[in-house]
């Protein structure tokens, strides 16, 4: 995808997530002991899609991990990453599942205690705003006096956000409608809302049952990448247990590695899960969708999400500024 906030780079994970502070010239926080652990058991959410479930399913990441000596336990499933931040926080579970950066930070800025671990990018970006075709939305436009499923603080409101912006639209002039997932799609199929912006797999499966089409694409319509994804953990959590940090970031990293080499088998596994249409499956296959590491000592990296970051705060997307690397685990 060609940005200008971030262009891919494909720097050695391991030698990245190997170096310390002073060697990527950060000062941020925490930093991790050079070693040790208190638990040998790492709990993390799942949902029915992404990296994380294909790591559940495909067993490799387990096996991985029990050759260190560490338990896997799976808590889940989860509709959207908002929760699966709260289950780390609250303790019930270790990491978030690998879900969008801005409702994380926003989790950040309302005060859980989270920190960020590993960050992906994952391309071709689907996310999208679709309307049936029997609404007369076509363009963004037709929005205009329409009302617009989006979760809070993630992908589907800072997209709605940037698409106005581009077609120097007013924001008070569509209707926001803060919906999760599991509620935003029956609303769009009863026509309780007029769009909806949505992310892999949602939308996808919406063209489908919903006979809905496309008003404005990320990766065709914007020019420029606000949202990544990312696994987080607690702070007090990622200071005690170094060992089992890098250890999951090595391990979820070779997982996507497996997954970039083995397209068809890793969307057949997404397919048993959500039991979509054959048709988005195939879609899927075809797009041969890959995802690319970036260790949080990752300058370039966290320069450009730092970017993102201002880009969202300065659009209220976000409530206020962050500054990102003092919610980034060292190691």
């Amino acid at each position: 995808m060609s940005s200008s906030i971030i262009a891919p780079s494909r720097r050695s994970f391991l030698a990245a997530s190997l170096a310390g502070v002073a060697a990527a010239g950060l000062h941020a926080g925490p930093s991790l002991a050079a070693s040790g652990r208190t638990t040998d058991t790492l709990r993390l959410t799942w949902g029915y899609f992404g990296l994380s479930y294909l790591a559940k399913e495909h067993g490799a990441l387990e096996k991985r991990l029990a050759d260190q000596g560490i338990k896997v336990e799976w808590v889940g499933p989860f509709p959207n990453h908002a929760p699966t931040m709260q289950a780390v926080t609250g303790g019930t579970a270790d990491y978030a599942f690998g879900g969008s950066t801005t409702p994380a930070l926003a989790a950040i800025l309302a005060g859980s205690p989270l920190v960020f671990t590993q960050f992906f990018i994952y391309e071709p970006r689907t996310t999208a705003i679709i309307a049936k075709k029997s609404s007369g939305i076509s363009k963004v436009e037709d929005l205009i006096g329409k009302s617009v499923a989006v979760n809070r603080s993630g992908l589907g409101e800072f997209l709605v956000v940037a698409a106005l912006e581009k077609h120097n639209i007013d924001r008070s002039k569509v209707n926001f409608v803060y919906l999760n997932p599991p509620d935003a799609a029956p609303a769009l199929a009863a026509g309780k809302v007029d769009a909806w912006s949505m992310w892999s797999p949602g939308v996808d499966i919406a063209r489908v049952e919903y006979d809905a089409q496309d008003v404005f694409i990320e990766e065709r319509d914007l020019p420029f990448q606000i949202d990544f994804n990312t696994y987080l953990t607690r702070r007090k959590f990622a200071q005690e247990n170094p060992d089992l940090v890098r250890a999951f970031n090595a391990a979820i990293v070779a997982e996507a590695e497996w997954a970039n080499a083995n397209n068809v088998e890793a969307e057949t596994i997404a397919f048993k899960g959500l039991k979509y249409p054959e048709a988005v499956r195939d879609h899927f296959i075809a797009l041969n969708r890959k995802y690319t590491p970036y260790s949080v000592t990752d300058e370039g990296f966290l320069t450009k999400f730092q970017t993102a970051a201002d880009w969202l705060s300065a659009r209220k997307v976000l409530p206020e500024q962050v500054k990102v690397t003092d919610y980034v685990a060292v190691v």
